[in-house]
């Protein structure tokens, strides 16, 4: 693929055996914004979820001084009315709006309610589009969907994607940070569906840099929306809390942990010391840096469990590519009338990590080789798989790495899996409910029996882990990560 872009400067960069092309981002091109977005006056932002107030509030401030307007559009009755108008939107200010009417007065629609109400209210959403616009979307879920039933987007749009990858709350919270620092923000990908005049490009691009992302790099809309959906059933959320579960469980009753000390060698040990050095140096160096004996423990637990995650991983993949996982989040929110997401941090493990971050000692924290090899090799698993599927470099290394410990894992860290999972998407938060427990089982049931098995250590797999090019990769990633960690605030 290549960018053609008349605005931003186009960079090349070597990933693994791919060369990508690239916009770096940086608060010194906000000038370039009314050239990229020439001609539009009104940016509509539909929806007040996870991306809507991050998104809203970053394009206003980086608009800011010029004459395009960012109006937020939601639903009459909405609940989230007064949290918009705390923001800074306001219906007396024409900044806060009913969202048809918002639709049909906007130059870019940057669509962000659920996906399932995008699913379920798209031929309304359609017909109100003003002939010559943009529709925007942050995910393409409703791609998935338009392709399952047979449908297609409006031919009198241009029809654009920018994905933030992370989570709203990191959206704006590295923004705010990037006010400070340049080039603090969360990457993007962006895609470019239907361009009817020539412009989708450079107003998609403008929309990247005005949410403040450190690079931006070009994929599908079809290929985004199978890795983020994917992804965050898998490593980014789903698989996390699942080892962590497991794990806790494992090392009370084969190692004798208190309670205490096996929080801290799972979910501690991954978002503290693994997380810090996978985004600091790369995933090997988690590996590179132990002693010999460690390196054995990782070694067990990396040949025990790769497997058994690439089994899961491919039927999530599966899942995601046949529809199935579409259809699933539409039909969950009709049942969701009756039974809400419940919780899921009323484990035992939740409720033992709730005082352990109370009197957390950062300098204790272990990198437990066991916990580091589990986590790792269902990473690798991902990456692998994703490849395998002919995705992009840049696209895999943010969908399994970059996200996870720079955006996601941070939130853990800070407040527990509910405060990291429920802080996303509806699609996500389903996602990480539905296939967490299955990380989990398969994992005590093949990887965890493995090792108290003393199953040997299988050193091919070692060897390909060891001289992946995805290591290449990540480092130049790495260079173009953001310019400071996120600070979460709760």
């Amino acid at each position: 693929m290549a960018i053609d872009s008349k605005v931003f400067d186009v960079e090349t960069v070597q990933l693994g055996d791919t060369q990508e092309m690239i916009i770096r981002g940086g608060r010194h091109l906000l000038e370039k914004l009314p050239q990229a977005f020439a001609g539009i006056k009104q940016i509509g932002v539909i929806g007040w979820s996870s991306q809507g107030p991050a998104q809203a509030q970053n394009l206003r401030d980086s608009l800011e001084g010029t004459d395009i307007k960012v109006v937020v559009g939601l639903r009459d009755n909405s609940s989230s009315i007064p949290s918009a108008e705390a923001a800074g939107f306001k219906k007396s200010e024409g900044t806060l709006g009913e969202m048809y009417k918002v639709i049909s007065e906007s130059d870019l629609v940057v669509l962000l309610i659920s996906d399932a109400a995008q699913v379920k209210n798209y031929e309304k959403i359609f017909d109100a589009l003003k002939p010559g616009s943009t529709l925007g979307l942050s995910h393409g879920f409703l791609l998935g969907h338009l392709q399952s039933v047979g449908a297609d987007f409006p031919d009198n749009v241009n029809v654009v994607a920018v994905c933030p990858k992370g989570m709203g709350p990191s959206v704006r919270r590295l923004y705010e940070q990037g006010k400070e620092v340049n080039g603090a923000g969360i990457n993007c990908s962006f895609a470019v569906e239907k361009n009817i005049d020539g412009r989708a490009t450079d107003i998609a691009l403008g929309w990247a840099v005005a949410l403040g992302a450190p690079f931006t790099f070009e994929t599908t809309m079809e290929s985004e929306y199978k890795s983020d959906i994917f992804g965050e059933r898998s490593i980014l959320l789903g698989a996390v809390h699942g080892i962590c579960e497991g794990l806790y469980d494992h090392y009370k009753t084969t190692q004798g942990m208190t309670k205490e000390d096996a929080f801290i060698n799972t979910a501690e040990s991954i978002t503290g010391k693994i997380s810090k050095t996978i985004s600091k140096e790369g995933i090997k160096a988690v590996y590179t840096q132990m002693n010999d004996a460690d390196k054995v423990e990782f070694a067990k637990a990396y040949s025990a469990s790769y497997h058994p995650a690439f089994e899961i991983l491919m039927e999530i993949y599966q899942e995601v590519a046949s529809g199935n996982e579409i259809r699933s989040v539409v039909l969950a929110d009709d049942r969701h009338k009756r039974y809400p997401m419940g919780k899921i941090d009323a484990t035992e493990m939740w409720i033992v990590g709730e005082t352990v971050r109370a009197n957390r000692n950062p300098d204790a924290i272990p990198v437990n080789p066991t916990t580091a090899g589990v986590y790792v090799a269902v990473m690798m698993a991902q990456i692998d798989l994703l490849l395998e599927n002919g995705h992009p470099y840049s696209e895999v290394v943010n969908e399994s790495v970059i996200e996870s410990v720079d955006s996601l894992n941070p939130y853990i860290d800070y407040k527990g899996i509910a405060f990291m999972v429920d802080n996303c998407s509806t699609t996500a938060r389903l996602g990480s409910r539905k296939w967490a427990p299955r990380f989990d089982y398969n994992l005590r049931q093949q990887s965890y029996s493995a090792l108290i098995a003393g199953q040997e250590i299988n050193q091919e797999l070692m060897t390909a882990f060891e001289n992946h090019k995805v290591h290449a990769a990540l480092e130049v990633c790495g260079e173009l990560r953001p310019s400071v960690d996120i600070a979460v605030v709760g």
